[in-house]
């Protein structure tokens, strides 16, 4: 029974029914997660949004090398949710992960905070046209460890907060008034707001005031979050770990695999049911038989040789229950729909690369003095981000409920379906605007100039950051909340790592699209549609519009999976003192009810 008291439900939210009057967890914890997960983004966005020029002027490392040691961070950063994930799944909690993850995340920007601080800590500034001094051996260790520290902490804390803020909310709680779409919605706006402080204010004051305070800054607010964070464990909901997800999966593929030739039992109530066992990972309800992916039934199929006997715990290599079973159904099933999430991350990646280097060759000014940078040019999608999430949560679900009947408004299937469509929108515009541009710079000669400014209005740009940012307010708060809905709950932690890993997949399938078009439209002539120097003799638009169709068969395919998509069925158990008549209800995992 050593995985069964491993698993059990601490005893903190045990004694939760015991103090009716102060239940944990709810909006009250709110403000300790979300400090957290602000400072953590404005860290993050503060370092990195400026960090190449943090290497090429401060420690004088070539463009190219800089470019990759960002490039390694970045790659390094999008696998270790996977075990951040993993390690809160399986024993640590959600809590804990965090926790420990924020100190060592602290402990990372400290150490290059401090190697901004100290002049020994960088190579001598450049005097004059003289060949600048490489970081040496000593100063560039300090940057990979504290970058490598920064990749470590924020693994740990990316799959684990948005998963422990939802934990907070209990909705088989009749009592309870606020709900987890609600809760995405604000995590989502949180983590915008961040990305916008940091963008503006904190790529200001490094580039105007100093490292040292541009680095300090999200610094000591790291360090004033995990004081906060921890600072509520009192409050907070604490469902402890329940084993390794991942052993479970492979448990039941192997005992399926052992019993392929048996012929599958004609009633799916003959199939092995254990509620003792299955307690420490169903806390919110036991998943019921689906009758999709027969063949993994197989592994619930009792036979002679598992000898198994009253009481016995069987070997889950051999015999799995039917909950276990529906865990792995329910993990392949979002598979595909989880896939389709990629190319809207590629979509995205084009505003930090080719619509950048768009403004760079637009007149920016808003006035005679000051202009945009084009790096902040992401300002536009941000905001329309936040005033999507503010409209959808104040006025769009409560319109959409009168027709759909939902709480929620909408399912997060139909949200992201939403989110893909604007998507498509934003690059057949950024095609057209491109076009535009070009038709500008051919009507003033500026076709064989490229590093003239093109007198053509940065405002072109607008609309197609402002779509993108309007697609991300649909599709990727409904991705997010599919995954944490969809998962079996033992392993959400996992779930929304996957999350991050589509974010992930889909900027590596931007750089390979763009080394394709790269080598595959270039011309004897030396023309291409993506070319290195000289924007105007491109073909930026023909990128964009291979994108929008890219786009459109994937929104076809998409369609089709929410098509034949199956939710999890859950079936919630009632207490004893619930007055209601019905003791045992099937839950859809989109909330909404069927009879038993």
């Amino acid at each position: 029974m050593e995985e069964q008291s491993k698993n059990k439900i601490s005893e903190e939210e045990k004694q939760l029914h015991g103090r009716p009057n102060r239940p944990k967890g709810g909006l009250i914890t709110m403000p300790f997660i979300f400090a957290n997960e602000i400072c953590e983004k404005l860290a993050v966005v503060g370092f990195h949004a400026n960090m190449i020029s943090y290497l090429t002027t401060q420690l004088h490392l070539p463009l190219t090398k800089a470019a990759n040691t960002l490039t390694n961070f970045a790659g390094t950063s999008s696998l270790t949710p996977l075990l951040g994930a993993f390690i809160a799944d399986s024993f640590a909690g959600r809590f804990w992960t965090i926790t420990f993850a924020s100190i060592i995340y602290q402990i990372g920007m400290t150490l290059l905070t401090i190697s901004a601080i100290i002049p020994t800590l960088r190579p001598p500034p450049c005097k004059g046209e003289e060949v600048c001094v490489v970081a040496d051996t000593a100063q560039l260790s300090i940057l990979y460890v504290a970058l490598l520290l920064g990749a470590l902490g924020s693994g740990g804390i990316r799959p684990c907060v948005v998963a422990f803020g939802a934990d907070q909310f209990d909705e088989s709680d009749p009592n309870q008034t606020t709900k987890t779409w609600n809760y995405f919605n604000w995590y989502y706006f949180c983590m915008g707001a961040a990305v916008l402080l940091a963008v503006t204010v904190l790529v200001w004051i490094q580039d105007n005031v100093g490292w040292g305070l541009g680095l300090g800054i999200p610094t000591v607010a790291m360090f004033l979050s995990v004081i906060a964070f921890v600072g509520g464990f009192q409050l907070y909901r604490h469902l402890d770990p329940a084993g390794s997800p991942f052993t479970r999966l492979i448990q039941v593929g192997v005992a399926a695999f052992r019993k392929r030739k048996l012929r599958m039992v004609s009633d799916p109530s003959l199939l092995y049911f254990n509620d003792e066992i299955d307690a420490p990972i169903s806390l919110g309800g036991k998943l019921t038989h689906t009758k999709h992916m027969s063949f993994l039934d197989k592994a619930a199929i009792v036979t002679e040789q598992d000898n198994l006997k009253p009481g016995q715990i069987p070997n889950h290599w051999r015999l799995s229950t039917v909950h276990r079973v529906e865990e792995l159904k329910s993990v392949i099933r979002m598979g595909p729909i989880g896939a389709s999430g990629i190319l809207l991350i590629t979509a995205y990646a084009q505003q930090g690369t080719f619509s950048l280097q768009q403004a760079k060759t637009m007149n920016r000014h808003l006035t005679n003095s000051f202009q945009i940078p084009a790096g902040s040019m992401s300002v536009f999608t941000t905001i329309a981000m936040l005033t999507t999430i503010v409209f959808y949560d104040r006025i769009f679900v409560k319109v959409a409920r009168k027709f759909t009947g939902l709480e929620r408004g909408i399912t997060f299937l139909h949200r992201m379906g939403i989110g893909f469509v604007i998507s498509i929108i934003a690059t057949l515009v950024a095609g057209f605007v491109e076009i535009k541009r070009k038709s500008v710079a051919i009507e003033h000669g500026l076709l064989d100039k490229p590093h003239t400014i093109v007198p053509i209005s940065f405002l072109w740009l607008i609309p197609q950051y402002g779509l993108h940012g309007v697609a991300e307010a649909f599709m990727s708060i409904g991705h997010l909340e599919f995954f944490y809905d969809q998962a079996p709950e033992s392993m959400r932690s996992t779930a929304t790592a996957l999350f991050w890993m589509a974010i992930s997949i889909g900027n590596y399938v931007s750089t390979l699209l763009v080394t394709l078009v790269h080598k595959f439209s270039a011309k004897p002539d030396g023309s291409n549609w993506l070319p290195d120097n000289n924007l105007n003799r491109g073909r930026l638009e023909y990128f964009y519009w291979l994108i929008t169709v890219l786009q459109a068969v994937n929104l076809v395919y998409y369609l089709w999976c929410a098509k034949i998509y199956t939710y999890k069925p859950v079936q919630v158990h009632h207490s004893k003192e619930d007055s209601s008549p019905v003791k045992d209800e099937l839950q859809l995992s989109n909330r909404s009810l069927v009879d038993a």
